[in-house]
This record gives structure tokens, C-alpha cells and sequence, in this order.
């Protein structure tokens, strides 16, 4: 189960990932297009944060079942000192929560916005700052400091 898990929870990331690239790119052409709000931008952002939250309850079912989370927590002491023990049991789950909650943040404030241009700028400013957050924290294969396979096998 956690080997499925974990692969679904790579897989999503690149949906998350492609789903917050497009909804800033739709907020960054309308706020500097001067466009109008449309449908499409409405359910981008909706389709943004529905994907972001399917990804954040695969990421803390994963979170309470992992092998590696579970070695953190039993022993802290010495797992805190240990770079990718830490960065699983403490630093990315940080960062990802709190990306999701300003994803969740800004995709309320730009619907509560009574213009297409402060829609637009909702939008861009927290899914960018949200989209920032979580390239910092993916475990890219290519990262000198916790490093993981772009795609996992299911």
C-alpha cells in the first residue's frame, strides 16, 4: 500500500505542478492583458485548489504510514540531524501545508473579488508565492540536497 501510495503522490505533483503554472499564467495574462474574468479562469482556479487538496490528503496518508516519518518520530533525537530523515519528517510537510493553505487563501480572496483585475492579482500573487514554496520542496532528482526519481514506478 505504501509503495502505490507514494507512487500516486509523485504522480500528482505534476498535475499540481501543470495546474498552478496554468492558473498563474491565466492570472498573469488577464492582470496584465486587462482581461476579463471568464468561466475559464473561474474553473482553473477552482480545478487549482481541488488538485492541490486531493494531493495534500495523499501527502499526509502518506505522512502517517511512511517508514521514514515514522523512523522521525520515534527518533527524533538523532533523525533531526540526519538531511533526508529531517527533510521528510519535518521540512517538507511544513512547506507543503503551508503552500496549500495559500493556494486555498488566494483561491477564496480572488473569488470574494469584486473585479477582473483583483481576481487576477489574488491570484497571481498567492499561487505564485504557493508555487515558489513547492519547487523548493519537491525532491527533485536533480537536488544536491534530498534527491528522489522524477517518476516512481506503480
Amino acid at each position: 500500500m505504501y509503495l502505490i501510495l507514494l507512487a500516486f503522490h509523485s504522480l500528482v505533483r505534476w498535475f499540481v505542478l501543470a495546474s498552478l503554472l496554468f492558473a498563474v499564467y491565466r492570472a498573469c495574462r488577464g492582470l496584465f492583458g486587462k482581461k476579463s474574468y471568464t468561466n475559464t479562469d473561474e474553473k482553473t482556479r477552482i480545478v487549482t485548489a481541488t488538485i492541490a487538496h486531493i494531493q495534500l490528503v495523499l501527502g499526509l496518508w502518506l505522512y502517517f504510514i511512511s517508514p521514514v516519518v515514522n523512523y522521525f518520530l520515534h527518533n527524533f533525537k538523532s533523525a533531526v540531524h540526519e538531511r533526508q530523515i529531517r527533510f521528510f519528517g519535518m521540512e517538507h510537510i511544513t512547506v507543503m501545508l503551508t503552500a496549500i493553505v495559500l493556494i486555498t487563501i488566494g483561491s477564496a480572496k480572488a473569488k470574494q473579488k469584486a473585479t477582473s483585475h483583483e481576481k487576477f492579482k489574488t491570484m497571481a500573487i498567492w499561487f505564485i508565492i504557493a508555487l515558489l514554496l513547492i519547487l523548493s520542496s519537491i525532491p527533485w532528482s536533480f537536488s544536491p540536497l534530498i534527491s528522489r526519481p522524477l517518476f516512481r514506478a506503480f
